[in-house]
């Protein structure tokens, strides 16, 4: 108001508004008046706040939410398979990870309000109870409040402040727009989330993860299906049934998004995770694809391994299982020439994940320019695209310059880098990461702040390297990290185009980068 009167200028206006502040318009949160009956803590993962009645399983979600009923899941820690019933619930509260385990980073970009590593609480699933840290006893059906802003789980409803988006905040936004000098995409999974990421006037999709978009149960078992598949061709046949769906998708976040850059990385997680562990999904894994049970378990536990994170995932299971990437490249094609008949030309982004080694580039390129030379002869159209690579493993950072020449951008992926650079597991770090930092160890939790010393130095090497081998190629941050004040500006000085992050985070990013930019000009 005072900017709109002449009293300030804008720049002192941006200036004044605190970023972090920008939250507590985007989500509800608990009333600062509210009374809080404290049960339990844990890291503050994504913010706002929800009060609902406790499930403890995905399906119990689903079916809260199709009563109209609002509800909390509880859960251990999540997985992919948690998806639906995160959608369904109003939030989440996990006794295992950290702020970049999975419930975490889901639920930033869902801007679903989520409490992870709730240590000092006991969750006993099999009596579908939790043990607040003062004894008391909730149980399915019980009502809490998760805030995961604070970090606070609180029994009973806790009064609330509702969410407060007005002109004002869009005319700062618009102003903050004028003033930034580095982009700000969004990561998105969905089209909710490329929705979301277009309402708050994101540059683009800067990572689209697409393993998310085969948790859905009509293409579960179809993925289900292809892993149980003995050679080749019989898994490009059950691909071929996946195929409409994923260009379906794809459609889909390049119509919302026309114009803007959208960057797909290619599927990342190992196989396993799309497999029933209990005994009961294994039978009907069985009845469902017609085999014995005793080869669903032999092939299931044939396929585990001792780190999975570690193990065949990334570009590892695109090039030894090189079907599944040539269905995706063809769906993005695909979709490319569909959603530009009607608007602008779409140029996708193929994003390569975990590579560390030239050659696995080399392999994956000439698959997917085989691939859309075969597109574009089938349909007698004209398109293109940009083929890039997921920097996250510290060899890939270090090896950049012989990795560059091949790519038309470098995207730091910092939740695994600072994972396998530090040597620490992101799930299970927030057991004893408070600890850490009260003693000194850590200055920040690493996952939360960039570390700009260690994991730092492989970005300014990466991105050295990889400019002086290719110049002119794109560098960005597509980790959390991306909309944290601090690691924007980190990025921002070391010469980086743009920093990705959750679709909810978007203007807290793009108000810190106007203030960067502000403070640069005045010295």
């Amino acid at each position: 108001a005072l900017a709109q009167d002449g009293v300030i200028t804008r720049e002192e206006a941006v200036m004044r508004v605190q970023p972090r502040t920008l939250t507590e318009l985007l989500h509800r949160q608990v009333s600062p008046t509210a009374r809080r009956d404290l049960i339990g803590r844990g890291i503050a993962a994504s913010p706002g706040a929800a009060t609902g009645r406790i499930v403890f399983s995905a399906a119990d979600a689903q079916a809260f939410a199709s009563r109209g009923d609002a509800c909390i899941l509880v859960r251990r820690e999540t997985s992919p398979e948690d998806i639906r019933g995160m959608h369904a619930a109003q939030a989440v509260l996990t006794e295992r990870g950290g702020i970049t385990s999975h419930a975490a980073v889901i639920g930033r970009g869902m801007g679903l309000p989520c409490v992870v590593g709730a240590s000092n609480m006991r969750f006993n699933l099999a009596k579908k109870q939790i043990t607040a840290a003062d004894g008391r006893v909730f149980v399915g059906g019980d009502i809490i409040t998760v805030d995961g802003s604070t970090g606070q789980v609180l029994a009973g409803e806790a009064e609330m402040q509702e969410a407060a988006l007005d002109d004002t905040f869009q005319e700062l936004m618009d102003w903050a727009e004028d003033i930034a000098d580095i982009g700000i995409r969004a990561n998105a999974d969905t089209p909710a989330d490329a929705q979301t990421a277009r309402n708050f006037h994101a540059h683009g999709i800067g990572l689209c993860r697409t393993e998310h978009m085969f948790f859905d149960p009509s293409r579960l078992i179809v993925m289900r299906e292809m892993i149980f598949a003995e050679s080749g061709e019989d898994r490009r046949a059950v691909l071929e049934r996946l195929l409409p769906m994923q260009r379906d998708d794809f459609t889909q976040l390049f119509r919302i998004m026309q114009g803007q850059p959208v960057c797909i990385r290619l599927f990342d997680p190992p196989l396993h995770e799309f497999l029933p562990m209990d005994k009961a999904g294994q039978r009907e894994l069985a009845e469902a694809l017609g085999l014995p049970l005793s080869s669903v378990t032999r092939r299931i536990d044939a396929m585990t391994e001792y780190n999975p994170m570690l193990g065949l995932r990334g570009v590892r299971l695109g090039i030894t299982v090189p079907e599944i990437y040539e269905m995706q490249a063809r769906a993005i094609f695909e979709a490319t020439i569909e959603a530009s008949r009607d608007g602008e030309p779409v140029v996708p982004e193929i994003m390569i994940p975990l590579v560390s080694a030239r050659r696995e580039v080399e392999l994956v390129k000439t698959s997917v320019d085989s691939i859309a030379a075969a597109v574009r002869n089938e349909r007698d159209a004209s398109f293109t695209y940009r083929l890039g690579v997921m920097v996250e493993t510290p060899r890939a950072a270090l090896r950049a310059a012989e990795i560059a020449p091949h790519c038309a951008f470098l995207s730091f992926g910092t939740n695994d880098l600072t994972q396998m650079t530090y040597g620490l597991s992101r799930d299970d770090a927030g057991r004893f990461m408070s600890d850490y930092v009260q003693q000194g160890v850590y200055a920040e939790d690493p996952f939360h702040v960039l570390d700009t010393d260690g994991v730092g130095e492989l970005l300014q090497l990466g991105a050295e390297r990889g400019r002086k081998a290719q110049p002119g190629i794109t560098l960005s941050i597509c980790g959390e990290h991306g909309g944290n004040p601090e690691s924007i500006s980190f990025c921002r000085e070391s010469g980086f185009d743009y920093v990705s992050c959750s679709p909810f985070r978007v203007p807290v990013a793009r108000l810190a980068a106007a203030q960067l930019a502000i403070r640069h000009k005045i010295g």
